[in-house]
């Protein structure tokens, strides 16, 4: 399947070799796989002769255009570093996949050929360019400074459970929708284990190519030097801690996404409702895949999700499970709803129905495609009284009781066979972020204090002294709704 190509260029102070560096980037034109690129260069506020030319650069390109392969030069009038030249050209491509090529002549443009490649036949959603997997050149150059290259690679490797050979190359390819979620905030060469880091943390589909490499040593130009180490290290350790994988959006993606670093607390919940799932299964609300990984194998499952940065997590999940589908479904639209796979056993809804205005419509939809002997098992939040800042943040538009969510249950054609109260220590954190303290996000350590507690929030469910935060209902159809 054809793809399309944006060539991000960062530029600073090369007017020897910037010229021949874009020329080299011609060599794409021989790819079968790319029916479109462009190449963006941000001058990133060069001292020496770059601008001019660069402006030489693209007045030949203007005489000889050609449609196929798109120039733009942008220049930036203070310098922002390499992160920050990064940044910009991203915010200007519109292609597929997006790459960043150095400006100098370390690089050998045609191994961008190999590496389009692996998008087209392995659903890469990132492939990084390796110098020291084995590529087809190699200047022999500079032992202390690979030394140094490689302990980069092993500890950012420690930091993200990866097995990269080579963290710090340049030739990073992501996927542009993919690459534009992510927030980016360094400013130099930290960028390199920082999109790294971010990358392994929003489970990116990952590949390495080998690729040819003709280093320069600093007497020729060469910038990056041991201080850029020092702050590598630095970057690592900031990264590994962060959370911040999500630039903020409509759907409250960072938010949620900071849910899932409990992973004890998803699989209590997983344990809770696994005993109701049948074979046929429809998740709806799967985020990035917390339950649906702790719920597999079926012999159907299909996930699925609104949020499209989700739903490329998601299919990333699919690649090894045959019986597992991802899909877009709203809850509220029952046009969306998958029905090729035929009824279900069971839908599994957690944590959605009480983001939707018409949640009876919500409810009607999910039996529509229930089996007359299956099961939907519905997680909502209990308590109006402990509607909170963290409710409106969330976009909750309303919280339950056991009597609203029964009422609720049998107008859609449901009868209830039994009522879950969950989660009662939550109920009181809830209660003193949202109420008394009026918080509008969830801190991390929060997160990772309640991901250590699961055990005595299990024994605080058994003793039932406290309401709970969430009700668990196991539905099954009833009469058909009036």
């Amino acid at each position: 399947m054809p793809t399309s190509l944006s060539v991000l260029v960062p530029v600073y102070n090369e007017q020897y070799l910037v010229a021949e560096s874009l020329r080299r980037l011609d060599v794409l034109r021989q790819s079968p796989h790319l029916e479109r690129i462009e190449v963006i260069v941000v001058d990133d506020c060069s001292k020496d002769a770059t601008p001019s030319v660069l402006a030489e650069v693209a007045a030949a390109r203007a005489a000889d255009p050609d449609p196929r392969m798109t120039w733009t030069f942008l220049r930036h009038e203070t310098n922002q570093g390499k992160g920050g030249a990064v940044r910009t050209a991203l915010e200007a491509a519109t292609c597929e996949i997006s790459v960043i090529h150095d400006a100098d002549l370390e690089y050998h443009p045609a191994d961008l050929l190999r590496i389009v490649e692996v998008f087209v036949t392995e659903a890469a959603d990132a492939v990084f360019g390796s110098r020291f997997a084995g590529g087809a050149v190699r200047r022999v150059l500079l032992y202390r400074h690979e030394l140094g290259n490689r302990l980069l690679t092993f500890l950012c490797n420690l930091a993200t459970n990866l097995n990269l050979t080579d963290m710090e190359t340049c030739y990073k390819a992501v996927r542009t929708e993919l690459l534009k979620s992510i927030p980016l905030v360094s400013r130099d060469f930290r960028i390199e284990p920082e999109l790294t880091i971010k990358l392994a943390k929003r489970q990116a589909r990952l590949f390495e190519v080998p690729i040819s490499y003709s280093g320069r040593t600093y007497a020729e130009g060469k910038k990056i030097g041991w201080r850029d180490g020092i702050r590598a290290l630095a970057a690592i350790t900031r990264f590994a801690m962060s959370d911040e994988i999500y630039k903020r959006d409509e759907y409250g993606s960072q938010i949620l996404a900071r849910l899932s670093r409990a992973p004890k607390f998803n699989a209590w919940m997983a344990d809770t409702i696994r005993p109701f799932c049948g074979e046929r299964l429809l998740e709806i609300g799967g985020g990035v895949g917390n339950l649906t990984l702790r719920l597999v194998p079926r012999s159907t499952f299909v996930v699925s999700d609104i949020n499209p940065l989700y739903l490329q997590t998601l299919q990333t999940l699919t690649h090894d499970r045959p019986y597992l589908k991802v899909t877009h479904c709203d809850v509220a639209d029952a046009g969306t709803f998958p029905r090729e796979a035929g009824e279900y056993d069971t839908v599994v809804c957690l944590n959605v129905v009480e983001h939707i205005e018409d949640d009876l419509a919500a409810l009607t939809n999910i039996r529509s495609v229930l089996g007359d002997e299956g099961r939907a098992v519905i997680l909502v939040p209990q308590g109006p009284g402990n509607f909170g800042t963290l409710d409106e943040v969330l976009g909750h538009h309303r919280r339950y009781t056991t009597a609203t969510l029964t009422d609720l249950a049998h107008r859609a054609g449901f009868e209830v066979e039994r009522l879950i109260l969950f989660n009662r220590l939550g109920s009181l954190a809830w209660f003193i972020n949202g109420k008394i303290l009026r918080r509008r996000e969830f801190g991390l350590l929060q997160i990772k204090f309640m991901n250590a507690i699961v055990p005595l929030m299990r024994a605080v469910d058994r003793v039932g002294i406290l309401p709970p935060l969430s009700l668990i209902a196991i539905l099954k159809p009833g009469k058909p709704p009036m």
